[in-house]
């Protein structure tokens, strides 16, 4: 449920109908855009350090509060569609677009197609295509090889093989499977809450797309698409990464023609919960 200073909206998409919740403040807005396999709960640390400034976060479909009518293969550009319906039906006229892990190739490509919709652009512990460290935990490899899919269905299909796993994939990631991040942001991913059956469905079909989209975004990349990109970019990473390091976050930098790397010692994967307001002081300096 939203705080009592926010409202959530309904937002209608092509393939069902996903949650957003606006907290009211000054323009121009902060949407922040969650990754995989977490939920908007991944910000929940950073949305009160950006304020007075309007904050909106978004669940895609399938995962924390949206729609789950994710039973289908992904589309191609499906979760670029869903931020263009949020901007559009919540009046967004412009917004600082900020995409965490799984999130930043969304952002990246949201602001390629609609430049004058985004005043700045924040990417965070995310990728956009091939770089020679970038690698994926145990979990996400696992999900995204579809010869694998029978196992996979093992693994879930049994609660303590599925909560094993997610606390390996937290440890390969420095983290306890208890941390606050994890019991609020993925674990209901997992196995559902009082409100939402589980989000595995949408898990599966966002990172079975991964190799496709790795691909394309390389493509872009060798087309020139990210070196005629003129939004002014922030690239914020935790240091402490173990997959998406320092060295894709160089990487990720180097693309663009005007981005600022700033990493942040002492924060893992998810530095916007880490180092809340260190990461929400660079982000209302880059706005």
């Amino acid at each position: 449920m939203p705080a009592s200073d926010a409202t959530e909206h309904s937002v209608s998409t092509p393939h069902g109908r996903i949650s957003a919740v606006d907290h009211a403040g000054e323009e121009p807005a902060f949407v922040l855009l969650h990754g995989y396999p977490d939920d908007s709960h991944g910000y929940e640390k950073l949305v009160p350090e950006l304020r007075p400034r309007r904050v909106v976060t978004v669940d895609f479909l399938g995962y924390g509060d949206s729609e789950r009518s994710q039973t289908r293969p992904m589309d191609a550009g499906q979760r670029t569609a869903e931020t263009a319906a949020v901007m559009d039906q919540m009046g967004i006229g412009q917004a600082v677009l900020v995409g965490h892990d799984g999130g930043g190739p969304v952002a990246v490509d949201y602001t390629r197609q609609n430049p004058d919709r985004v005043a700045k652009l924040a990417l965070m512990n995310c990728y956009y295509g091939h770089s020679d460290t970038l690698t994926f935990p145990d979990l996400i490899q696992l999900f995204s090889d579809a010869p694998l899919a029978d196992l996979t269905d093992g693994l879930l299909g049994d609660p303590a093989q599925a909560l094993w796993l997610l606390a390996h994939t937290a440890a390969q990631l420095g983290y306890d499977v208890s941390e606050e991040i994890l019991t609020r942001a993925v674990q209901p991913q997992f196995f559902g809450s009082s409100e939402q059956t589980d989000a595995l469905a949408a898990i599966r079909a966002w990172t079975a797309r991964i190799p496709m989209d790795l691909d394309a975004q390389d493509q872009v990349i060798s087309d020139g698409g990210l070196a005629a990109v003129r939004t002014p970019v922030e690239v914020v990473f935790g240091a402490q990464d173990h997959y998406l390091d320092p060295d894709v976050a160089r990487h990720l930098a180097g693309l663009f023609p005007d981005a600022r790397l700033t990493l942040v010692e002492g924060a893992r994967h998810w530095v916007q919960s880490d180092r809340s307001q260190e990461v929400a002081s660079v982000l209302r300096e880059a706005a």
